[in-house]
């Protein structure tokens, strides 16, 4: 039997991490090249909603989450002004783990299997060619529709307790939204996605931006929050167009091929599904079942069939979220409508 062909991973993130292990339990030689360290903090709902729960479970990955203190999140509410939905169950339910602990976990995990990582190593090299994967992040884009996007993540200090009706609650306006969750350890984390738009007013600080609207329910659940320094983190030059796999002259996944918007919190779990549907073509590549032209198309056409109708979907929600249509009356009555709920849970899944 020939030698497998090892395969590259460019990117240490949860898709590239995910890949590696699912590799490496395969007996793939794998390189993982990360530019940074771990443990450290990302710009992260750090909440695996979905489908991504069962690959998790289907890699063995599951009962080590589950040991470094990961957590269920049952219950969620979404608030647009005064306007709120009802409390309502996640099912099945989304499981809550910080990045720090969680990018370290995998690390680990894919050393463990004789995996090699290249930390504090970037990739400089412009080839993406044959034998390398890209899962390094999302596709910066400085503007977009008159509008720069960019993501912030703090956790609350557990010193400062805060009352949340729900596990995870998702607080709206004009400009974006909030993600206020429970995580592993009694943290709270707050997590948020905001345009800045030109002659708009911006707040003093970007934490400042975390804390919501003067008046709003997130500012008054907030109030005495005070943020952990070192869990500060933000990125700027969000793209939230749709991206499709076959498009792309690499072989991409995770945020790296495209990022959902994070109001479905779906962005994670879509990382680990697109590491999962890349194993087995990169694993028959190795072995010399496949060329890489072969495998590379057969990862695109898995992602797109996979993402492409929960992608539309998840546009329309976003677009619906912070319209000024959904303020109001009409706010209300969407945010109350438990069809709009179960159709939007389930075409962004």
């Amino acid at each position: 039997m020939s030698t497998p062909k090892s395969i590259t991973i460019v990117g240490g993130g949860l898709a590239g991490l995910t890949l590696g292990i699912g590799l490496r339990q395969r007996g793939v030689p794998v390189t993982l090249w990360e530019a940074g360290g771990y443990p450290r903090h990302r710009v992260c709902g750090e909440f695996i909603s979905g489908q991504g729960f069962a690959v998790l479970e289907r890699l063995g990955l599951l009962a080590r989450f589950e040991q470094a203190g990961a957590i269920c999140a049952r219950t969620t509410m979404f608030v647009r002004g005064t306007n709120r939905s009802p409390v309502r169950t996640l099912a099945p339910p989304a499981l809550c783990l910080s990045r720090y602990k969680m990018d370290a976990l995998l690390a680990e995990t894919f050393q463990q299997l004789g995996g090699w990582l290249r930390m504090n190593s970037r990739w400089t090299s412009d080839n993406c060619g044959e034998g390398i994967v890209c899962a390094a992040g999302r596709r910066a884009q400085s503007v977009e529709n008159d509008a720069r996007w960019f993501g912030i993540k703090a956790h609350v200090c557990r010193s400062c307790p805060v009352n949340l009706e729900a596990d995870l609650e998702m607080h709206l306006s004009p400009n974006g939204y909030v993600g206020v969750s429970r995580i592993n350890d009694n943290v709270i984390n707050v997590c948020g996605l905001f345009r800045a738009r030109p002659g708009h007013r911006r707040p003093e600080s970007k934490l400042e931006w975390l804390r919501g609207e003067a008046g709003s329910l997130l500012r008054e659940r907030l109030a005495p929050a005070k943020f952990e320094p070192e869990s500060f983190c933000s990125i700027a030059g969000l793209s939230l167009n749709p991206q499709r796999a076959a498009s792309l002259p690499e072989c991409c996944i995770g945020d790296a091929l495209t990022l959902t918007p994070p109001v479905t919190g779906n962005g994670m779990s879509m990382a680990l599904e697109s590491a999962e549907l890349a194993v087995e073509p990169l694993a028959a590549y190795s072995r010399g079942r496949w060329s890489w032209p072969q495998a590379r198309r057969q990862i695109a056409l898995r992602c797109d069939a996979a993402f492409a109708r929960r992608l539309g979907w998840a546009r329309l929600l976003q677009w619906l979220m912070i319209s000024p249509a959904f303020q109001g009356r009409l706010g209300s009555v969407l945010l109350r409508s438990e069809w709009l709920w179960k159709l939007m849970f389930a075409r962004t899944r």
